[in-house]
């Protein structure tokens, strides 16, 4: 759990890969999508992992993939029961994104995931971390990406005493110690070895420079946009009076909220003065 001892840099990176695979083979995690080499598959566990734990994940994975079991189905699903079966994730932008890449995926790749990072981080919701996580899970490819577990083993073991550790650095780090005979089981090593020090240790990531605290979740605009659309999910179309009464906030937040929603694409504002999920 110690960070390496001082001594070369391949001396370092040995004992960081030794550390790391000795955890792996011990106490490795197993997850559904660790289990298929399916792109749609892993890329929508990806999608569901942003930001949420893996044990909500688990709770939702199954039934979706039931649901919408292939890039076409997604793609010619309607918006609302994409988001019916989302909620309990959170970022709805996470479930509307997956449908417009798979749309995207249907129309311009036929229907395959692309391969090409260029082409991958061209869909929505997918940045750097989840373009590099596709290539190594999907296509086995030594691609280095950092997200919040393996950003937590590399400031723990390579920069112990260091503060505001800029992503590149961390991402450099990443990159040396990569194993590039089996890149997509080490990411799932490093990720388990980080989940292990977030209880074990105090939590490394404060140390990097793109750390911030999550804002809390209750009273906030990210709550009221969830509630508006499971209000809408649930019922349909309404009109904007007609959600005031079903939610605690005042008109003006509500408003602004919903005119947020519009402006994303999320919901569609009628001529009638009603409002409903984009198909």
């Amino acid at each position: 759990m110690s960070a390496l001892p001082s001594g070369s840099e391949s001396e370092a990176v040995r004992l960081l890969r030794q550390r790391i695979w000795t955890y792996y083979r011990e106490n490795g995690r197993s997850f559904p999508w660790r289990q298929t080499d399916d792109p749609y598959q892993i890329m929508v566990s990806e999608l569901m992992l942003q930001q949420t734990q893996t044990e909500r994940v688990l709770k939702k994975y199954q039934r979706f993939l039931e649901r919408f079991p292939d890039f076409p189905a997604l793609a010619s699903a309607p918006t609302v029961e994409v988001l019916r079966l989302w909620s309990g994730l959170g970022y709805n932008r996470r479930a509307l994104g997956l449908k417009r890449s798979a749309e995207m995926i249907c129309r311009r790749y036929g229907g395959r995931l692309p391969e090409r990072e260029e082409q991958l981080l061209s869909l929505p919701m997918v940045g750097p971390a989840t373009a590099g996580a596709l290539q190594a899970f999907v296509f086995h490819r030594p691609v280095a990406f950092v997200e919040t577990n393996i950003r937590r083993v590399i400031l723990h073991f390579f920069f112990p005493r260091s503060e505001k550790v800029p992503e590149k650095a961390i991402l450099t780090r990443t990159a040396e110690v990569l194993d590039p005979e089996d890149p997509r089981h080490w990411y799932y090593a490093m990720m388990d070895y980080g989940v292990y020090l977030k209880n074990a240790v105090v939590n490394p990531n404060r140390r990097s420079a793109v750390y911030r605290r999550q804002s809390p979740f209750e009273n906030s605009n990210r709550q009221i946009r969830g509630r508006i659309l499971a209000v809408m999910t649930a019922e349909g179309e309404m009109e904007i009076e007609k959600l005031h009464g079903k939610l605690d906030f005042s008109a003006q937040r509500i408003r602004k909220a919903l005119d947020q929603l519009v402006e994303e694409g999320f919901v569609l504002a009628e001529s009638s003065g009603r409002y409903r999920i984009r198909d």
